[in-house]
């Protein structure tokens, strides 16, 4: 009897998970997505762009710059002062030296304001500056 008990403990494999390559395929997916993930930093604020029948749609934006009706200007979720958008531009495009710069401004901005934004961006740099506007309706 004790002959037959130890072979049938014998018989019994504990059946193991080897989870290794689980986890390996596992930190291969995280590090897929990390590369093919394209990070947008919005300005923050809410405005009302202008309309444009010539508005095209652009894929690659990196940088955005906010400008809203009282004429206050926002990056990254934050107020900026007009002599300092080069600064911030610069540091930006140090990061990402191919991103082009888009200035979302409100209906109701002054062109001057809008104006020492893009200069400021061309002073630090940037070759591809893009005024945000919406499509119209028809």
């Amino acid at each position: 009897m004790l002959n037959i008990t130890a072979a049938r403990r014998a018989k019994r494999s504990s059946v193991e998970l080897n989870m290794a390559p689980l986890i390996d395929m596992v930190f291969i997916l995280l590090i897929f997505f990390l590369v093919n993930t394209s990070f947008v930093k919005e300005s923050g604020i809410e405005v009302n762009r202008p309309s444009a029948a010539t508005a095209r749609i652009q894929q690659k934006t990196a940088i955005t710059i906010g400008i809203d009706k009282e004429n206050r200007i926002f990056m990254e979720n934050r107020e900026i002062d007009v002599r300092a958008v080069r600064a911030n531009i610069e540091r930006a495009l140090a990061e990402n030296p191919e991103g082009g710069v888009v200035v979302v401004s409100d209906k109701l901005s002054k062109a001057g304001v809008i104006i020492s934004v893009m200069d400021g961006c061309r002073l630090a740099g940037a070759q591809n500056i893009s005024l945000a506007a919406t499509v119209p309706t028809k």
